[in-house]
Formats: structure tokens, C-alpha cells, sequence
């Protein structure tokens, strides 16, 4: 099987191949890692040309304080948009497929430090390439079938979350209990297209026309889901684990 490498310079000698590859994930598959901690090099070999292109976006990024260089002797282009147009609703979406501006809000949303400079190469390659058949279709498959299921046919849940706002001024989460969006809406994809800005969310993932400032207020966006959901399964831990009391009250 074929691989697709760059070559990452100036890590951090505290930085371990397993952050490394933690960075580098989110540009796509990672078939192999070389580190040479002497060098303060790695080569990093990518599964598809298209992620090895999405880490040469990064250059300039922050990992464990310092700014990584990124480079590759070979051009990547992105492979032709021969994906299958119409993927299963469920069937996952892999990282190479989404837009570089939502793959750097991703970086930002889980803490890296990206800068304007990286974010704008983002917003420059989408407009360059354009959006993956594959992920648009994949998000307005989304946003037909859950509006088909909480709205009714030919619906949208994002234009029906949008059109009870503004006609209504309803709050969210009221809008949420009347259609019991929560319940269907199983990614952040589904989530963010049943919030109130789903329109924002939809049109920051298909359109490559944004600005550096859009890329910042996804990753908020990213990072408050986040916390939503670790929150959610901490509770549900919590719920679900006996206290000492009641483990006291029931060898009693």
C-alpha cells in the first residue's frame, strides 16, 4: 500500500511520537510514524495524499510550545472527487473528506494553537478545491432526514429550527423539547444543524466562502459540544455508580 509523507522539524524534545500523532490525526489516517528525537524530526506517512496535503496546511502550528515545520519534497493534490455521492446516513465521514477550515476549527476546538496565517491556508485550499462530493452530501443527507423524521417530508431541521426562531423567538432548548431533536441527532453534525444558528452550521461546512473569524467561532462551537458530552457521561457515571452511604445502607 502506497503512503503519503511529510516531514515535521523544530518538535519539541518533550514531545513524544504518541503526541505527535495526536496532532497529526486529524489530517486523516496515519499509516506509519519515523521519530528521531535526536534530530527534533518525524516523518509522518499518511493513508491518502489528501491528509498528507491537509498537515502541510499546518505549518507554523503550535504543539508543546513549539512551532512545528512542516514540508514534503512531493506535491499532494487532492485525489478527484470520485467518493461515493450519496454515502449511508450513518456510514462515518473520514477525516480527509472534510473541509480543511472545519479541520482546523477541530485543531482549535481541542486546545492547539493555530494562527490566523494557518487558518487563512485553511480557507485558501477550500476556495481552491472546492467541498468533497462526499461531505456535502453527507451533511444534507443529515439535515433532509432528520427534518423528514421531526419536521415532516422535504423538510429540513436546520430551516425548521431557523423558521420557529424567527417566527416564535423561541429558546433552544424549547425548541429541542417540542421536537425532541436530542433524541435523533447522534454526531455534532446532527447536533448543530437542530441548534438555533444550524444555518450558520450548515453554510460554514458548504460553502468556502468564510473568513478566519468564522474558523474561530466553529471551534467554540466544536469545544461547547464537547463539554456537553463529557459533562453528560460524567453524570451518567456518577449517576450510576453507588455512592459510599448507599453502599454502606446496602451491606446494612
Amino acid at each position: 500500500m502506497s503512503s503519503y509523507s511529510v516531514k515535521v522539524s523544530n518538535i519539541t524534545p518533550s514531545t513524544s511520537e504518541a503526541n505527535l500523532k495526536d496532532f497529526f490525526t486529524f489530517c486523516g489516517k496515519i499509516t506509519s510514524i519515523e521519530h528521531d528525537p535526536s534530530s527534533q524530526t518525524a516523518t509522518i506517512h499518511f493513508e491518502k495524499a489528501s491528509a498528507a496535503k491537509t498537515a502541510l496546511m499546518l505549518t507554523g502550528g503550535t504543539l508543546d510550545g513549539s512551532h512545528l515545520t512542516v514540508t514534503s519534497d512531493t506535491v499532494h493534490p487532492d485525489a478527484p472527487d470520485n467518493h461515493e455521492e450519496h454515502p449511508a446516513e450513518d456510514a462515518p465521514i473520514e477525516q480527509s473528506d472534510k473541509p480543511r477550515a472545519g479541520i482546523a476549527a477541530e485543531y482549535l476546538a481541542r486546545g492547539y494553537k493555530l494562527s490566523d496565517s494557518v487558518l487563512q491556508r485553511a480557507i485558501d485550499i477550500d476556495n481552491k478545491q472546492g467541498i468533497s462530493k462526499r461531505f456535502m452530501s453527507y451533511i444534507s443527507t443529515l439535515d433532509s432526514s432528520l427534518g423528514s423524521r421531526v419536521v415532516g417530508p422535504e423538510k429540513t431541521i436546520s430551516g425548521k429550527v431557523q423558521e420557529t426562531l424567527t417566527g416564535a423567538q423561541a429558546k433552544a432548548k424549547e425548541v429541542d423539547e417540542q421536537k425532541g431533536i436530542s433524541k435523533l441527532a447522534t454526531d455534532y453534525y446532527s447536533k448543530a444543524l437542530a441548534h438555533p444558528l444550524g444555518q450558520k452550521v450548515l453554510s460554514f461546512y458548504t460553502s468556502t466562502s468564510k473568513q478566519v473569524m468564522d474558523i474561530h467561532e466553529e471551534a467554540k462551537r466544536i469545544a461547547d459540544h464537547h463539554k456537553d458530552t463529557t459533562g453528560d457521561a460524567a453524570t451518567k457515571e456518577s449517576e450510576s455508580t453507588p455512592t459510599k452511604e448507599a453502599e454502606g445502607t446496602k451491606q446494612a
